[in-house]
């Protein structure tokens, strides 16, 4: 929970009170691994897609949504071993090359406001990509996931939820976001977004509604702290 603060002490304008991370491309450097795996099974059920046909179909979206994807695509369920398969490779590949995103150490270690996640994947897979990072310790206790909430993301719910439950109005939230999903989702929920534009183009995520842009992760505390950061009325 935030820190109560009496009724009448001044906000500096381009302050927050609460930021909010995304997991996957903004705090663990997992999206290009675990979408390699990924492109790699659907080739071998018959799907041909590029990694830019991964990150403009696939990314940002939860699992349950993929995979009702590759139905759709496929015209057929996929094989009924290929969930659990897709999951394993996937932390197979996380176990071997998973990295906190580059500069997110150093831009955590100089953010003083209350931190917390919210994201698409669910709380094992949260979890353990935070802890193979050395990164669940900034967070514990301070995580949710789209299985917490009715609707994922483009839906603002999993941001609702994390603002409330941490007790910060959704106008006085920062979101550090890197897929159009995901801006979108924070939008609606009437939060002020970042867009992490390192793998998606700066252009996507300005259209999805992006407030502000930056590709260098070590940026973003001053960029929290400039008042042209300001949380839209």
């Amino acid at each position: 929970m935030l820190p109560d603060l009496p009724p009448d002490t001044p906000r500096p304008p381009g302050r927050f009170d609460l930021v909010i991370f995304d997991c996957d491309g903004v705090l663990v450097d997992s999206e290009r691994l675990q979408n390699e795996v990924f492109v790699a099974m659907l080739r071998k059920v018959g799907i041909e897609i590029t990694m830019e046909g991964m990150f403009e179909q696939f990314v940002g979206h939860s699992m349950a949504y993929c995979m009702a994807l590759v139905e759709r695509m496929l015209g057929r369920a996929p094989p009924a071993d290929f969930l659990p398969r897709l999951q394993q490779r996937t932390l197979e590949a996380f176990r071997d090359g998973l990295q906190p995103v580059d500069g997110i150490v150093e831009a955590l270690d100089r953010i003083a406001m209350p931190t917390c996640v919210a994201s698409g994947g669910d709380h094992d897979k949260i979890r353990f990509t935070l802890g193979q990072t050395g990164l669940w310790p900034r967070f514990a206790g301070r995580i949710f996931s789209v299985v917490d909430v009715p609707r994922a993301k483009p839906h603002p719910d999993v941001y609702l939820h994390a603002a409330a439950t941490m007790g910060a109005a959704p106008a006085r939230c920062a979101v550090i976001e890197d897929t159009p999903v995901g801006v979108t989702a924070a939008v609606a929920a009437g939060m002020t977004v970042f867009g992490y534009a390192r793998l998606t183009p700066g252009a996507r995520l300005a259209a999805a509604g992006a407030h502000r842009l930056f590709s260098d992760m070590r940026r973003l505390p001053e960029l929290l702290a400039s008042p042209e950061s300001a949380a839209p009325r």
